[in-house]
């Protein structure tokens, strides 16, 4: 690959990008093994500590994992707890054999106000976008999702067609991340709440809380909601 006349930190940064890239197309998925700093040192033609800077960052990022004599890996997502994993709702539905229905309410970019900041958990306030949809199997509503996405830690989002993709299958295909957190409760549907999911109002339903971090930057939260009557939640441990 040719580099040109890049100086040193332009290099660098370019190295981090183009590994960053890959990790978020997925071309390198959780657990892949990276080339070793020789093969990125004749491949990019820069020196050990210009690699070596490229790949601390992303490690400090949480975006690798470098372990002394097997080499570097793209880390793997942990989570913050025991019962859930992030799951793709349209996946969800079509391994039931049903078929999905996706509908987009609103999408606007805008501020973060007080409240955004403090769903997101952000200090100072930056542009998000925020974004209303319902999913549905054979057409009867399944869920209702409201989530905020900040462009300071995925500027990508704000390009992003989510008329026919929905956000969080988007974000799991684009978007890394090395924590996450469910809250989970319940509601009873207000008007519009009991409209989105066609329910009668006063309805008790499912609601799951998830964030999503990848180092320290907040990526996304986002509040799922279920008909309760149609949803459970199953844990199944087993002792030591």
């Amino acid at each position: 690959m040719s580099t040109g006349t890049l100086a040193p930190e332009s290099l660098y940064k370019r190295i981090r990008s183009d590994i960053e890239g890959r990790i978020l197309s997925g071309t390198w998925p959780p657990g892949h093994r990276i080339p070793v700093e020789h093969e990125l040192m004749a491949e990019y033609g820069c020196s050990r500590m210009t690699v070596n800077k490229a790949l601390s960052e992303l490690a400090n990022a949480d975006l690798l994992e470098r372990r002394k004599r097997a080499g570097t890996f793209v880390r793997q997502p942990k989570l913050l707890t025991a019962v859930l994993e992030i799951t793709d709702i349209r996946a969800e539905i079509t391994a039931l054999g049903r078929r999905y229905d996706y509908e987009l309410l609103a999408k606007r970019r805008r501020r973060a106000t007080r409240a955004d900041c403090k769903r997101l958990r952000i200090d100072e306030a930056s542009d998000i976008l925020a974004i209303e949809c319902c999913h549905s199997a054979e057409g009867v509503p399944f869920a209702h999702e409201d989530r905020v996405i900040s462009l300071a830690a995925v500027p990508e989002a704000a390009t992003a067609d989510f008329t026919l993709e929905p956000p969080g299958t988007w974000l799991l295909a684009h978007v890394p991340w090395n924590e996450a957190e469910h809250r989970i409760g319940a509601m009873a549907a207000d008007e519009v709440l009991a409209d989105r999911l066609a329910v009668p109002q006063g309805t008790a339903c499912l609601v799951i809380e998830r964030h999503t971090w990848r180092g320290d930057q907040t990526l996304t939260a986002v509040r799922l909601t279920y008909p309760g009557a149609a949803h459970q939640l199953v844990a199944r441990f087993h002792g030591r």
